[in-house]
């Protein structure tokens, strides 16, 4: 991989020589430095897990080195994260252990899920401390951050290289380059369901591409935890996430193929038949719930850059549906006791 020296963002800004108390390291950590933190590191303590069982199972020697560099960076951000909670006296969060792991079960993935995973996983961390950077103060943390969202863009530039070289994903949508510069000017660019609908523009083309690819791994994933989970219960919500995410990705499937445009394709067939559990109920179920919440601020983002009114409409259903799943799912967990409190606000108890 190459590197342009050019993009060094100095050689465009001016150094601002100021170093104002509040980012200190010795000042405590605020409520944003604990919250994501605490995230982070609930994030990648479960990664570690997951990772670990995938590369127990792996024979593709390029595949192997990105769970490799995946589990490396994992445990580098919980160890960094465990010592500033150290430094600050804040108790570390229990997270998940070799307990919710079993090495030996039988293998429930093939190797290229592992990739689709990858990219999965990391563009939700990517999402997450993205928006830690501009929110947290102390330097010390707002450069962890900076470092976790560096390292995660590098790895998700070899994860692309994998995917692409082995031909595991469809090459993205090319559409015209532009004659000139055109205004919109009818109400008709919203249009959607009826009258003259126009093509889709690039924005909308990207996020649906985005949401499909996240989906089809996201469907892949819960395959695989819907034939191994043991509580009936949480194997109902399983199903329920399936069935709903296999309708969503269908629909804008259909919106890219109406226009002849190719689409990430569905990864079923890269889950086994096994039915012997390598992850904990709870491992399997945080990782649903917290990564259907993850999708919220997908459609969202998605929500924002979308004109077609018959696209937003898709979304907004996507998004009430993804809101009750991860709310049923948040109720099985506490009533478990299997759900640990991020820090909390002062309770000053004014009524």
């Amino acid at each position: 991989m190459t590197t342009d020296k050019n993009l060094n963002p100095m050689n465009v800004m001016k150094p601002l020589n100021i170093n104002p108390k509040i980012l200190d390291e010795t000042q405590p950590l605020t409520a944003f430095e604990m919250g994501k933190l605490w995230a982070t590191y609930m994030g990648n303590s479960m990664s570690i897990q997951l990772l670990s069982y995938f590369l127990h199972h792996c024979e593709d020697e390029h595949v192997r080195m990105l769970l490799e560099n995946g589990l490396a960076l994992s445990k580098d951000f919980t160890q960094r994260i465990e010592g500033f909670f150290k430094t600050e006296n804040f108790p570390i969060p229990i997270g998940f252990t070799k307990e919710d792991v079993n090495l030996g079960a039988p293998r429930l993935y093939e190797d290229e899920f592992y990739v689709h995973y990858l990219k999965y996983a990391a563009k939700a961390g990517m999402s997450l401390y993205a928006v830690a950077v501009p929110l947290v103060m102390r330097e010390d943390i707002r450069e962890f951050f900076i470092y976790c969202n560096q390292c995660t863009v590098v790895f998700l530039g070899q994860i692309n290289d994998v995917l692409m070289e082995r031909k595991y994903i469809a090459a993205p949508p090319i559409i015209p380059t532009p004659d000139g510069i055109e205004k919109v000017d009818k109400q008709s660019y919203l249009n959607g369901f009826f009258g003259d609908v126009r093509p889709l523009q690039a924005l909308e083309l990207i996020h649906l591409w985005d949401n499909i690819e996240n989906n089809v791994t996201s469907m892949a994933l819960l395959l695989g935890f819907h034939q191994t989970v043991q509580d009936q219960k949480i194997k109902a919500l399983f199903k329920r996430g399936l069935d709903m995410t296999d309708k969503a990705v269908k629909q804008y499937k259909e919106k890219l193929h109406l226009e002849h445009l190719q689409s990430p394709a569905f990864l079923d067939h890269l889950v086994t038949t096994s039915t012997y559990s390598p992850f904990s109920d709870r491992i399997m179920l945080f990782h649903k719930v917290d990564m259907f919440a993850m999708k919220i601020r997908s459609f969202g983002n998605s929500l924002a850059v979308t004109a077609r009114r018959d696209i937003n409409f898709l979304y907004g259903r996507t998004l009430k549906n993804i809101g009750l799943f991860v709310d049923d799912g948040m109720n099985i967990l506490i009533d478990k006791g299997w759900v640990e409190s991020p820090p909390i606000a002062y309770d000053r108890d004014l009524r």
